[in-house]
């Protein structure tokens, strides 16, 4: 018999408040992550963008690029003194996001990225200020090249990136909301004298009533009070199956209602529904550090360090050779090559499009580490009910062990003390019963005991469901013989005790998944140990395995024995990813190397895993895994694209092939760090499911 403390999805769920979807917006679209995890406000980076390339387009006809004149541009008197302002405007405009970003770093002692690009931006800037002076007002007969176009050009390119970058971002939020539009954006309320107005979804209060009609989504969580209906929630249960739903049943928001119409009585709304736990998820994980990400923090402060380092040689050996004018340039150039805009959004930009692929389709990656330790994970284990078998538990037998006791009144004590689960076996039971029309009785003080079952007191008398095990331990008799037989047609067989003495038993067959045995095999084709844990008897976990073909079982298992078994295979050695959908695995979740809950809705599961899956089909652990093993791959290519020309670029802006005629300009060394931007964003988005 299974642990009664499975989670009951559909009482910890609400439905979504209607002010979610502007929740994506707004939590996505003032800031980004950049530097060392800094989330700063970036404002709108479309209008950031377009009004720095209108101030620079003037400044692109009237100053030379490089000192040479391009067929496009012109002078006039004065002309110089207009770059000059334009160009003072975007520096502190334009740059602003930069600049701010340095601060940041720098505050924290960690200069990286932004430090980095406003350090190529504020040389050139100020190296083209004493250049304006020096040639209008130190020595006007003289001329010293100023770097105003490549400034220009190199904040304009930089706010593309980030507009680039952002579009990636906001493309996951569009993602989720395509989740919220799951949930109504009208409700038709029920008012106190029985007539009907229609509101907006985010005025709907708890304990108010909503009209359901018939193909309508159900709006919010509530139960029902009149009608009948049968009800899609493939939504929540990854099952496509419709649930007959009467009066005193509960429905979930976001589910489909059937032909029928239902009057329900909200029971929750707000930001605490299902759909917002999703969407909270989805923001925490892309809010979150990878390791990758940390990663290129450290190799963008290595290019720091080796910029700064030879941009100063730079300096001081041109000095000897052409001058300061000529040091001055071979040091901008070195600075503005370093840039690292690339490798700052190579990660950032990979991990935005997998969350969003993964989240629209229904993989919930709440912790981004999951998506580098994936590649690592040889072994899987998994909780048998709900993973690879269905779940939902057949009576196949009700018999009376004692002469003083029928088998109606067994599986009346068995339904009165299930009444209130939403256990797999007690709506096995409740379903039994409900069919066989047995009058159920009221229970008092039931109470679930990990591993075991449940107590209970019903007309004074307690009583307890209980497994095979737990009779052995006790040493309460019962017929071994008869349950070996019952477990080997892959029972789960549970028995009803009072006094010390077992009443009763009743027997409920589940079915594997249809997916599950394909699910398996394909484990092992990538090289992954799968294991089956159960709470269930061992005939009867070894039964499914059989039907599963090569599974190691590990059966008869209270939650502490599955944290200890995933502790076993990481002591040898083992990378593992668990699998449950309840309280009951929230602490080898929690332990595993990879958490995957499955389903949305207890809170206790969602605190332990790392990857929830919305749907109960096993092949998403396989999606998963193969958009990890992806996601890793863009991430490092784009690092490559994003840093990797810097090993050949910085030596050639420094000059050291200067004697062959061989050297990098700033204008060149901006336009090769663009398109190093562009490629990574491109291969970004070029990720796939």
């Amino acid at each position: 018999m299974m642990d009664h403390d499975h989670m009951d999805m559909g009482h910890a769920m609400s439905s979504m408040d209607h002010n979610v979807a502007g929740m994506t917006h707004n939590s996505m679209g003032g800031a980004m992550n950049m530097g060392d995890g800094h989330m700063m406000h970036m404002g709108n980076f479309k209008k950031k963008f377009w009004l720095s390339l209108v101030v620079a387009v003037p400044i692109f006809i009237f100053s030379p690029f490089m000192g040479l004149q391009l067929p496009f541009q012109f002078t006039f008197p004065g002309s110089d003194w207009l770059v000059l302002i334009l160009a003072s405007f975007l520096f502190f405009y334009g740059g602003q996001p930069f600049l701010s970003g340095a601060k940041g770093e720098l505050k924290d002692k960690a200069p990286a990225m932004m430090t980095l690009i406003s350090m190529g931006i504020s040389v050139a800037y100020l190296y083209s200020l004493y250049a304006f002076i020096a040639n209008h007002f130190i020595n006007p007969s003289g001329h010293v090249m100023d770097f105003f176009w490549e400034l220009a050009s190199l904040i304009v390119i930089m706010l593309l990136g980030h507009w680039i970058e952002m579009n990636a971002v906001m493309n996951a939020g569009n993602a989720l909301e395509k989740m919220a539009a799951l949930l109504p954006g009208m409700v038709h309320l029920v008012a106190e004298n029985g007539q009907t107005k229609d509101i907006e979804l985010h005025d709907l209060k708890e304990g108010q009533q909503v009209l359901v009609q018939a193909g309508e989504k159900v709006p919010a969580d509530g139960d029902v009070i009149e009608g009948n209906s049968s009800v899609n929630e493939s939504l929540v249960t990854g099952e496509a199956k419709a649930v007959t739903k009467t009066n005193g049943d509960r429905v979930i928001g976001g589910s489909v209602n059937g032909n029928g119409t239902l009057t329900i009585k909200v029971t929750g709304t707000g930001e605490t529904g299902y759909l917002a736990q999703v969407m909270k998820l989805v923001n925490q994980a892309q809010q979150e550090q990878s390791r990758a990400e940390g990663m290129a923090e450290k190799v963008a402060k290595y290019l720091f360090y080796a910029a700064l380092s030879v941009g100063i040689v730079a300096f001081f050996v041109w000095l000897g050779i052409g001058g300061p004018d000529t040091a001055l340039e071979r040091m901008v150039t070195v600075l503005v090559i370093a840039c690292p805009h690339a490798l700052g959004v190579a990660i950032p930009l990979v991990v935005a499009r997998s969350t969003s692929i993964a989240a629209t389709n229904g993989l919930l990656i709440r912790d981004r580490h999951a998506i580098e330790t994936a590649k690592k994970i040889d072994t899987v284990l998994m909780d048998k009910t709900g993973t690879l078998t269905e779940g939902t538990f057949k009576v196949n037998q009700v018999k009376a062990l004692q002469k003083d006791i029928s088998e109606e009144q067994v599986l009346q004590l068995f339904a009165s003390l299930e009444a209130n689960s939403s256990h797999p076996l007690a709506t096995g039971i409740l379903t039994a019963a409900k069919d066989q029309q047995v009058q159920i009785s009221e229970a008092k003080r039931v109470e679930a005991v990990q591993g075991v079952g449940l107590n209970g007191e019903i007309n004074g008398q307690k009583y307890s469901i209980v497994t095979a095990n737990y009779l052995e331990k006790e040493n309460i008799e019962f017929d071994q013989i008869e349950f070996d037989e019952l477990a080997s047609k892959g029972n789960s067989v549970s028995y009803l005790v009072n006094g010390g003495q077992v009443l009763g038993l009743i027997a409920q067959g589940d079915q594997i998944k249809s997916e599950a045995r394909s699910f398996v095999s394909q484990l092992h084709e990538m090289g992954i140990q799968p294991v089956m844990l159960t709470g269930d008897n061992e005939p009867a976990a070894k039964q499914v395995a059989a039907q599963l073909g090569d599974i190691t079982v590990r059966a008869n298992l209270k939650p502490e024995d599955k944290e200890r078994i995933v502790r076993e295979f990481q002591s040898d050695n083992h990378q593992v990813m668990m699998v449950g959908d309840g309280i009951n695995d929230a602490p080898s979740l929690a332990r595993a190397n990879i958490g995957v809950a499955i389903g949305a809705g207890t809170d206790v599961a969602i605190d332990s895993a790392d990857v929830i899956l919305v749907k109960s089909n096993p092949n998403d652990i396989l999606n998963f895994l193969n958009l990890a093993r992806t996601t890793n791959r863009k991430m490092v290519q784009n690092l490559w694209w994003g840093a990797g020309y810097n090993i050949i670029a910085i030596p050639l802006a420094a000059g050291v092939l200067a004697g062959i005629g061989i050297i990098l300009s700033p204008a060149v060394g901006a336009l090769v760090m663009s398109l190093s931007t562009i490629i990574v964003a491109l291969n970004a988005m070029t990720l796939k499911m």
